[in-house]
């Protein structure tokens, strides 16, 4: 079964480990919504669904045509993801009536964590880099043309409400969980919204944070989504040197864009006193990574200009 990093944090009894899934949770929609599927080993192997099998209506006696869904194996590694957080021993002790020093460092690594998290879910690209995992500007390729990426213009073009509905659309079998951008982009679409004299459907989630929604699918915010992309011949070619970014739709859930990890999902481990140094350590460690279980689940409208 599918668990989010919040469910699975409160199976644990460590309030160390929950403070820190807490400070990754709250301020990052991708990782609130994203259920991650344990597995054994170092990676998964499966079959990525791509086109469905044919139906068609027969008279007595007909031959009947078999058809069958197409698939592509696909191989998803897990990653090792995480930091060291060390607390000066002089330091915590002489200032422990100011704050809790280890507290306040051990969160700004879970930060830290989070951040490298979101961005590697959007520019990971284990060819590139084999120590990430793919993200998903690699799952959905976006430099090479195809239902799933639905092009505002050949080199460009500024957003409209309508290209939202055509990214909607693009994914099939029920419709998105979420729409993910960035913030210039989401300004884009409140400032249309509020032209065309409509009002952004809001709503709070269960951190207290305010969420906006289109088409009645949750708006998330993710800070590296850069509006600098490249788009020539109806593709991207870089991700510098433009002034285009991308809106991604992604329908979440097992059978559709999973997280993976392993068994225990992220941990905090006390290291302890170190050898070399007067101070005490901490490690942050998630062995996780990201499956597109099946491609029209996923789609990118890219070429979005300000």
């Amino acid at each position: 079964m599918a668990l989010t990093l919040a469910e699975a944090s409160k199976l644990s009894n460590d309030m160390l480990l929950q403070g820190v899934v807490e400070t990754i949770v709250k301020d990052s929609p991708v990782i609130q919504e994203l259920p991650f599927i344990e597995i054994v080993g170092d990676g998964l192997t499966y079959n990525q669904e791509k086109t469905l099998p044919s139906i068609d209506f027969y008279d007595v006696g007909d031959t009947w045509a078999e058809s069958t869904p197409t698939f592509e194996q696909k191989t998803a590694h897990l990653k090792i993801m995480g930091g060291d957080a060390d607390v000066d021993n002089f330091l915590k002790t002489t200032r422990s009536n100011i704050q809790d020093l280890e507290a306040a460092v051990v969160e700004l690594k879970a930060k830290a964590l989070k951040d490298k998290f979101e961005e590697t879910f959007i520019y990971g690209d284990a060819t590139a880099n084999p120590k990430q995992f793919d993200g998903l500007r690699t799952l959905i390729d976006t430099t090479t043309a195809g239902d799933q990426v639905v092009a505002a213009g050949a080199s460009g073009a500024t957003l409209a409400l309508s290209m939202l509905d055509q990214l909607i659309d693009a994914v099939k079998g029920g419709k998105p969980t979420m729409l993910l951008m960035s913030r210039r982009s989401r300004r884009k679409i409140n400032a249309l919204v509020r032209a065309s004299g409509s009002m952004m459907e809001t709503d709070r989630d269960k951190w207290g944070n305010f969420v906006q929604f289109w088409d009645g699918i949750a708006i998330g915010v993710n800070d590296w989504i850069l509006d600098t992309h490249v788009v020539s011949g109806g593709v991207e070619t870089a991700t510098t040197g433009g002034d285009c970014s991308t809106i991604y739709a992604v329908q979440l859930g097992e059978g559709a864009l999973c997280g993976l990890t392993a068994p225990g999902h992220l941990t905090v481990e006390p290291i302890g006193s170190l050898e070399t140094k007067d101070a005490t350590r901490t490690r942050i460690k998630w062995y996780c990574s990201l499956a597109l279980f099946a491609s029209i689940k996923a789609a990118a409208l890219i070429g979005v200009q300000d």
